[in-house]
């Protein structure tokens, strides 16, 4: 309910819910929106594994240059658009 309430606060509509078969998640979101399926949640599932080992194998490449908690959030926002959005960064 806590993560509903902040996108009702940042004025976003929520198109799709990807669940897997819990009956929690119907009391809580409208059938409408949920999409119940294996396949998506593994998928999500993924490239959540994806993002952590590269973010692990970029903090341990990185620290030798800057030890600053700004740089690693410039190099990790620079990531999450690479690998998410197929930004170029340069």
């Amino acid at each position: 309910m806590k993560i509903l309430k902040l996108f009702s606060g940042l004025k976003v509509e929520i198109v799709v819910v990807f669940c897997d078969d819990n009956f929690v998640y119907r009391d809580v979101i409208s059938l409408s929106v949920l999409c119940v399926g294996k396949w998506n949640m593994q998928r999500i599932e993924c490239k959540y594994l994806i993002f952590c080992t590269r973010f692990k194998w970029l903090a341990c490449r990185a620290i030798c240059y800057s030890k600053l908690l700004e740089m690693y959030k410039v190099m990790f926002g620079l990531l999450i658009n690479v690998l998410e959005f197929g930004c170029q960064p340069f």
